[in-house]
This record gives C-alpha cells, structure tokens and sequence, in this order.
C-alpha cells in the first residue's frame, strides 16, 4: 500500500490548510451571526460571508475538489483528496467554501458518472459552478430503511411520462434557499429482480405534487440554513427523460455513489475528531482545579493519549480505504468501506465526549462541542447504522471460511 500523496496533491493540501486556517475559522464567528436565526425554514437566508469566501477559494483553484474526472474537476484520486477532506472537517463551514459538501459531492458524481447530457447541462453545471444546492431523497420514515429494498415510494412509468407518490425524510439540504433538485429513489417494477426494481429520478424542487412537511431537528438543531426535510411526494409527475441512466437502475447508481461518498464522511469526521482533540488539550493545559493544570489530574492524560491514537488509527484505515477503492474499485474495498464506517463516527464521538468532560458544565453549553456530538452520532445512523457494516464486515469475513 502506498499512501505517498502526489505533488499535485501535496500543493493542494498546503493550499486548503493555510486557507481554512487563515480565512475560513476565522470567519465562522460571522457567518452564524448572519443566520436568520428562525425556525422557520422558509426565512432562512444563506449569509454573505459564504458566498464571499467561495468566491476566493474559487479565484484560487480551490474548488471541486472531490471529483476525480479533470474535465469536472481537480482530478484527484480518493487517495489524494482523503487529506483535503479531512481538513476541511476541521471547520462546519470549509466544505461548502470549497464547493465540497454532501450532498451535493455524491449528486454531482452520480450526474458526472450516468448523467445525460441535457442532465449535466441542466443539472451538473450549476451545482459545480456552486450557484444552486441539492439532496438525496432516499430514506423513509415508515420503513427501516437501513434495508434500501423495503423502500415504498414509488416512480411509476404512465405512457411518456413517470409518476412520483411516497414519503421522505432527512432529505438533507432540502432547506436551502439554493435548493433547486432532489434525486429521488423508487420502486419502478415491484416485480423485478430485487436490486433492479428501484430508479433514480431528477426532480426540480419546484414541482407540482412536492410538498416540503418540515425541517427536522438532530438534537434540537435545526442545521440551519440547509435543513434536514419530510417531503411528501403526491402524484408528483415528471417526463421519462428524468430518469438517471433508465428505469431499474437505482441501486446500481447508488453502489456507484456511495464509495468515494463514504471516504469524505469518515475524513470529515476525522479533521472534525482533530478539533475537538485541540479543544481538549488547551483545556487540559490551561485550567487549573486543586492547584494543577487538568493534564495532571486523573487519567486525564491515558484520555488524550487514547484519543491520539483512535484519530491516527481510524486515518490510517481509511487512507486504506481509499487506497483500495482507487486501485481495486468499490467491491474490492468493501470490508474497508465498511469498517471506516462504523469507526470514523464513533471516534469522533469518542474524542468530542471527552473534549466535552475535561469542559465541565461549560461543555455541555459549548455550541462547537455540542455540535460535533451531534454530527458523531448522526453520522452513526447516515448513509446505514452501525450495524449494517458490521454485519458486512463479518459476512466478508466469515466468506473466507467457507
């Protein structure tokens, strides 16, 4: 394995670390104050301090950074890009500054990878160019969707055209002012082969028959200003050319989304993992109770070197991941996809809890900490729950035995 990064890489990754640093952290005091700061999602407001750090990083060539096709984007392998991910897990606000946020990373692949031309000309061109946003409209609330074949919503063909009727939920960035399409997943042909039932569907936000029920909260956070949506979709009628690749291949397009996707949540979450631990260390060292600094009180020390070590760990995994995903494709990798899964989150979780510990009652109120707790956790849940890629893990395991 070789996770030397290219010359190429290595000038990106200096590039993106000293503008994260430099311009995005120090920023992120003003975008919140910029927020419409409402429940309701219909004012939410996108704040201008974004829209003026994306257009530097843009000036600069920091942009697009995720796609490995160069005619779209940087031209990075996963490999490569897995170091940019992490940094910019270092702050909420550097992903979408480098035009690199989920979902709009996984939609955009999908369109680069199966999209018809009028699809990238209507669709992919404007989202790579960051002037509109995206979601994912999968998950329902109904069914455990854990298991994407009990999925019910449906996209029926009727003569020339594909009917849309079902519910979803945690259709992220549904909010967003910017907000102009949802892919949507469905059953076609109940009848089919079980993984060749379901499609995927372009669907303009603005449609007839899509209706936006509510925003919904992870931990009483609203994620405001791109949301977390219920969306009903009632008799929602589209024409046959909204269909991305044909009709029956859903989940092949999904197999096609979800490998690089996954190695951009686990890297996030470790960039977000280093923050937290920087957090706790400089409360360890600078608060003091019964005459010492907190680093030599208890075993507060064993809880950073344990933290050090996950975070480094759970890297060098998913550097693995990435490597194998490049090298051997998406089945290849899968026990190591997988495994990043379940590990990434919960060391972020790990490391945010103890972070939140060494703060005392100041942890529990610390809008940064509380923040990555609950994106650890939610992430625990997001593209399958932990134990989905356990069983995997085992069942590749238990495979070599037979």
């Amino acid at each position: 394995m070789d996770f030397e990064h290219s010359e190429r890489a290595r000038a990106y990754i200096d590039q993106v670390e000293r503008f994260v640093r430099e311009q995005v952290v120090p920023n992120e005091k003003t975008y919140v104050e910029q927020l419409a700061h409402t429940s309701d999602w219909r004012q939410w407001r996108i704040p201008q301090v974004l829209e003026e750090l994306k257009a530097r990083a843009k000036g600069l060539g920091l942009w697009n950074l995720f796609l490995p096709d160069e005619e779209y984007g940087a031209g990075l392998d996963n490999r490569d890009y897995a170091p940019i991910a992490e940094i910019t897990g270092k702050s909420f606000l550097a992903p979408e500054v480098f035009n690199c946020s989920a979902p709009d990373t996984g939609n955009a692949e999908v369109l680069v990878k199966y999209g018809a031309p009028e699809q990238k000309e209507r669709w992919l061109k404007p989202l790579l160019e960051g002037t509109i946003r995206s979601g994912f409209a999968m998950t329902e609330p109904a069914v455990a969707s854990s298991d994407a074949t009990n999925m019910k919503a449906t996209c029926e063909i009727v003569g020339d055209e594909i009917v849309l009727n079902g519910q979803k939920w945690w259709t992220s960035g549904a909010g967003d002012p910017r907000c102009k399409f949802l892919i949507f997943m469905g059953v076609t042909d109940p009848a089919a082969d079980r993984h060749q039932r379901h499609s995927m569907v372009l669907v303009p936000l603005d449609a007839p028959g899509v209706k936006i029920l509510r925003m919904l909260p992870v931990f009483g956070h609203l994620d405001e200003p791109h949301g977390h949506a219920e969306i009903l979709f009632d008799e929602v009628r589209l024409p046959r050319d909204h269909f991305i690749a044909g009709p029956g291949r859903g989940f092949e397009v999904a197999q096609g989304r979800l490998g690089p996707g996954r190695i951009h949540h686990c890297m996030r979450a470790i960039g977000a993992a280093e923050r937290a631990l920087e957090r706790l260390c400089r409360r360890a060292v600078g608060r003091v109770a019964f005459g010492r600094p907190l680093a030599s009180l208890g075993g507060n020390r064993d809880v950073i070197a344990n933290c050090r070590m996950a975070i480094d760990q759970a890297r060098l995994l998913t550097l693995k991941a990435a490597w194998a995903l490049d090298r051997h494709g998406v089945f290849a990798a899968l026990t190591d996809i997988s495994a990043i899964k379940v590990i990434a989150p919960s060391v972020l979780q790990m490391v945010t809890d103890a972070a939140i510990q060494i703060h005392g009652g100041e942890g529990v109120a610390d809008p940064e900490l509380t923040r990555l707790m609950g994106m650890a956790r939610a992430l625990r849940l997001a593209d399958g729950p932990d134990e989905v890629h356990r069983g995997m893990v085992a069942r590749l395991e238990l495979q070599k035995y037979k």
